[in-house]
């Protein structure tokens, strides 16, 4: 079987995290790495520079997982929406023979807020990353009125059919 690298994209609050570590559980042989974990740094600003340094983290560890045969390893990170830093991240991983499935959730503003409000994020809700159109390749998937079990299994389905 090929190795499969799954990245799951979208804006904050739109439920990467709990997907992510749901489908990992759901796989045996699989690793599991939020992007959050390699740019956690303070203050934070999307603009500083120093956060690509992360992105090299990112394909570092990515590149060991791959290499570790690993048969899934899912990647969590809003920073997979923007079609540049994707690239490089994934032209930085230097494991061969592997398969990119990509995702991006989405929802509607409301839910964004919702959510959002739910987690106790401080300041307003930003909506900026949940208008970004999603990379060319990704299977897009609505959350709204979905339930975490349910995105899963159809994310899933995607998986299993690659």
């Amino acid at each position: 079987m090929q190795k499969k690298l799954i990245l799951i994209s979208g804006s904050p609050c739109v439920g990467k995290t709990v997907v992510g570590d749901r489908l990992f559980e759901s796989y045996d042989n699989s690793a599991y790495l939020d992007g959050d974990w390699c740019w956690c740094v303070h203050p934070f600003s999307v603009t500083d520079r120093r956060l690509r340094n992360g992105d090299k983290s990112m394909s570092f560890i990515l590149s060991n997982y791959l290499d570790s045969d690993f048969e899934y390893v899912f990647f969590t990170s809003v920073v997979l929406t923007d079609p540049g830093i994707r690239e490089g991240i994934l032209n930085g991983i230097t494991a061969k023979d592997y398969q990119v499935i990509g995702f991006t959730l989405t929802c509607s503003e409301e839910t964004l807020k919702e959510r959002h409000d739910k987690r106790g994020d401080k300041g307003e809700t930003n909506y900026y990353w949940l208008h970004l159109p999603p990379c060319s390749e990704d299977i897009v998937i609505d959350t709204d009125h979905k339930r975490i079990g349910d995105i899963v299994k159809e994310m899933m389905q995607h998986i299993n059919r690659s």
